[in-house]
């Protein structure tokens, strides 16, 4: 019993921020994500298929003057896939795996495959993925257009793992885009949220898979960023790690956090624990559980007290490095129409997250927000993407929110983010721009102090404006 209530939780709080919208419960031509807040007509949607039509696709935009979106899994909630009567390419069919150099970890996708496609490619080679997102659904370009992280402390954000790509360009021609060729383009449109090009294939280094054991300790959040800096980082085999804070009303609300590390065991043989698993079977009662915790207080402080039993109890759990890195994607759909769970992601230096953390609960006290799980993630300092949200090694904290999507529960929303967003500013941290465009656009200047060559070089590369999305709508200069 206990095995089954840690598998439920494990699947439930590992997936909870990366749930996507399924085109085909969407009018084909009114196009949304998976936050549902601006449905907008657009001229057509178009598979992408092959490389030579999509050059066609390109020109042939030019030329009428079109626009062009690009989507993958559509879980970005800002509208970066998408634009009002322009044409969306949707690149999920654009899913080969090219080729796997085991020897040299090394494999070339396009940009349409999933995490899953690469995890199955590699997994019988023992070896794993670098970096990505906590769900194996989403697309390779998707996840590199916003510069993913995940639970892999070790090696940074998503930019550090791409050796290569190739980019279809505004002018129909197709790039190598590295760090010694082409190469300014190659931090511009990595995180670039596809406002620079197609991009077409992705060359990927990887790394060995290996056995972990999981442990989970429950800390006073205050005690969190010590034993983060003195515990888990000058522990070389804590390779993945992960924690929550408590947002159950009541003793414990923004004071506890569960804490969970990842611990290479050598003494284990990867054979014993490489095949893949798949969590669908816990997919119903998480959504039973997981509702409990939308709905009320009493489902909150359930959903708490069952992890801090069941973690923090947990002794036996071995999982390889792949099965650590994947998740049952379906368990935390929601789909109730006229409200929706939307995510909003703040980055702190590590000695701010007490400070910040205890800001950030009051704020949602005060505006009685629907604040349903803050999962803590650590970033390290990235100085090559030029839209970095990792100034210096960071700490994020993912939170998922639940909110009617009337115009009056946005706006309540978007005023509680703003503040948000202005104390994490004044910690020296920023924001993630995948969610919502809820910040002020002196917010995002603040945030990211780069964005004005961001949108010089766009428009040296892209003059005429053929890619674009609600994000470039939103902020541009």
């Amino acid at each position: 019993m206990k095995k089954a209530i840690v598998l439920l939780l494990l699947a439930a709080m590992a997936v909870f921020q990366y749930v996507r919208t399924s085109p085909a419960e969407q009018d084909p031509f009114l196009i949304t994500d998976y936050s549902r807040l601006r449905p907008v007509k657009v001229e057509r949607v178009v598979e992408g298929k092959a490389e030579e039509q999509l050059v066609e696709l390109v020109r042939r935009a030019k030329a009428e003057g079109k626009t062009l979106s690009i989507a993958g899994q559509r879980h970005s909630q800002g509208g970066h896939t998408y634009y009002e009567d322009g044409i969306v390419i949707d690149m999920t069919g654009y899913n080969k795996v090219l080729s796997l150099d085991a020897e040299a970890k090394r494999i070339t996708v396009q940009s349409g495959a999933t995490w899953e496609d690469v995890q199955k490619s590699v997994n019988p080679h023992g070896l794993s993925i670098k970096t990505m997102q906590s769900q194996n659904t989403f697309t390779i370009g998707g996840s590199i257009s916003i510069n993913a992280h995940g639970r892999d402390i070790r090696n940074g954000s998503l930019i550090e793992s791409v050796e290569s790509f190739r980019l279809l360009d505004a002018d129909g021609d197709i790039i190598n885009v590295s760090r010694t060729e082409n190469p300014e383009l190659f931090p511009l449109a990595l995180g670039g949220y596809g406002l620079f090009g197609i991009i077409l294939d992705v060359t990927l280094l990887l790394t060995d898979d290996e056995v972990y054991r999981e442990s989970t300790v429950l800390l006073e959040l205050e005690d969190y960023p010590d034993y983060f800096k003195n515990t888990v980082l000058p522990d070389d085999d804590i390779k993945l790690h992960i924690a929550r804070i408590s947002v159950a009303p009541g003793e414990g609300y923004f004071t506890e956090l569960l804490a969970k590390s990842y611990r290479v065991d050598n003494e284990l043989a990867l054979a014993d624990y490489s095949r893949l698993e798949n969590n669908d079977k816990w997919v119903a009662p998480g959504k039973l559980l997981f509702n409990l915790n939308r709905m009320n207080d009493w489902g909150k402080n359930l959903m708490w007290d069952l992890q801090t039993k069941a973690f923090v109890e947990q002794t036996d759990n071995i999982v390889s490095r792949n099965n650590a890195m994947r998740a049952a994607w379906m368990f935390m759909e929601h789909s109730e129409p006229g409200s929706n769970d939307l995510l909003q992601e703040y980055f702190v230096p590590i000695d701010e997250l007490y400070p910040f953390a205890q800001k950030l609960g009051a704020i949602v006290e005060e505006e009685e927000l629907n604040l349903l799980n803050i999962t803590v993630r650590y970033v390290n300092k990235d100085e090559e993407a030029v839209l970095s949200y990792a100034k210096e090694d960071m700490l994020a904290l993912v939170c998922l929110f639940h909110t009617p999507l009337s115009k009056e529960a946005q706006s309540k929303l978007q005023h509680g983010v703003q503040r948000i967003i202005d104390e994490a500013l004044l910690a020296g941290g920023s924001y993630y721009l995948p969610y919502a465009s809820f910040a002020t656009q002196e917010q995002f200047e603040a945030a990211y102090p780069r964005q004005s060559y961001f949108w010089q070089k766009k428009r040296q590369y892209d003059p005429e404006e053929l890619f674009v999305n609600y994000f470039y709508e939103d902020y541009k200069s």
